[in-house]
């Protein structure tokens, strides 16, 4: 990488250029992902500004976000002017941006479709480099009465607790029940074991006069339903 030695620093900028003074002038929505990172990192590096070097991050992760929040501390020193503490400060920001979907209320969500079911899922599901197995339960109208983590495991897959699926859909006296849970690798497909797990957990709710609605496999940015394809 070649830096340009007369880079003008970002206090030299027009006002309304600089991240900070442009988010206060046009607001938040009017800045790139690379000035929203500058202004976390808040200085760039001996021969650049912040906002290259953000750009320089992002790159790494093919522009994306999401591939971002994947990184490690570690992996993020490793690109030149990054320190542990911006580093820190990238995936801080990164995991509050994770969290605040998951803070905002789902009881009383509607599932009228699959994309709502991945809606009220791709927050927990998303950025993660390993399975996470969650459940929603719903009540009679299909509103969403109660969301949890079933399971985690490894990057190809997670152990399922059908006895404690349908123990949790018994005790919030639900009548529907979405699985969900991510492939890392981004490929949606069904392994052949999510198949066998989503029929063995139809039949057990089958025996209680449970239905199972729904199976979503998160991918990036991406999602299969079951009941979409046809698969339940």
């Amino acid at each position: 990488m070649e830096y340009n030695n007369s880079y003008t620093p970002i206090n030299q900028w027009a006002e309304d250029d600089r991240p900070r003074e442009k988010l206060l002038l046009k607001g938040r929505q009017a800045l790139s992902d690379a000035e929203l990172i500058a202004i976390l990192i808040a200085t760039g590096s001996k021969n650049e500004s912040a906002v290259d070097l953000s750009k320089r991050i992002l790159k790494t992760a093919n522009d994306n976000l999401l591939e971002l929040a994947r990184r490690s501390v570690n992996e993020l020193m490793q690109i030149k002017g990054i320190g542990q503490a911006k580093a820190i400060t990238i995936i801080a920001a990164l995991e509050i941006g994770r969290r605040r979907s998951s803070a905002e209320p789902q009881q009383r969500m509607q599932i009228s479709s699959s994309n709502d079911a991945y809606l009220a899922l791709v927050d927990v599901l998303a950025d993660h480099d390993h399975e996470h197995f969650w459940v929603l339960l719903l009540n009679r109208a299909n509103k969403v009465v109660f969301r949890s983590s079933i399971s985690e495991g490894t990057s190809t897959g997670t152990m399922v607790d059908i006895k404690r699926i349908i123990k949790l859909a018994l005790d919030w006296k639900a009548e529907g029940i979405i699985l969900g849970h991510n492939h890392p690798s981004g490929n949606i497909k069904p392994s052949a074991s999510d198949i066998n797990l989503t029929q063995r957990i139809k039949n057990a709710s089958s025996f209680f006069d449970l239905h199972l609605l729904d199976h979503i496999v998160v991918g990036d940015n991406v999602y299969y339903s079951f009941a979409d394809e046809g698969s339940l």
